[in-house]
């Protein structure tokens, strides 16, 4: 346990000391600064989590730049993936015929999708990857599992409490 806790006070240290200069490395590469904070605090969650990874690492500051570009790029490639599934999705729904146009039902329609896409986009990334995949892509059950990498039931799981979260969210329109 010794070799975990001194791996540990390792993370910390080089965390501490870098912090502001992989902020600044991730505001180069794009990111807006909240973001680059969340990024570089999500890369300490990570590797406090696993602190043997940083061992033997004869340039450390170089490799936590590397995780934090890493996790940008991986989170900037679901950020554009993500747009492109709710692309459309307010058009295609405005656009399904409804039996009355009023102002009144338009405007609430507007808000139901509002708060569906707030209830969306607040579940887990893994929740609303198997959700989107099942909904949007048409995917069945074991064509998600093998492309998540995660069991049958599993993907079930994820997709009956996405209907539930998405039900409690909506709760109050219905």
């Amino acid at each position: 346990m010794g070799s975990q806790s001194a791996a540990r006070a390792i993370v910390d240290d080089a965390m501490e000391a870098h912090y502001q200069e992989l902020c600044r490395a991730m505001k180069r590469r794009g990111h807006a600064a909240a973001t680059s904070q969340e990024i570089v605090h999500e890369v300490y969650l990570r590797l406090a989590a696993r602190p043997t990874l940083v061992e033997n690492r004869p340039f450390l500051k170089a490799f936590l730049i590397r995780v934090c570009a890493n996790l940008g790029i991986d989170r900037l490639r679901r950020e554009r993936l993500e747009r492109r599934l709710f692309s459309g999705m307010t058009e295609e729904a405005l656009s399904v015929p409804q039996p009355s146009r009023d102002a009144d039902g338009l405007a609430d329609r507007q808000y139901r999708l509002k708060r569906l896409r707030g209830a969306i986009m607040t579940m887990s990334y893994q929740r609303r990857q198997v959700f989107l995949a099942s909904c949007i892509g048409n995917l069945t059950a074991d064509e998600i599992a093998a492309r998540c990498g995660i069991s049958r039931n599993m993907v079930d799981r994820h997709i009956r409490k996405a209907y539930l979260h998405c039900l409690e969210c909506l709760e109050d329109t219905l």
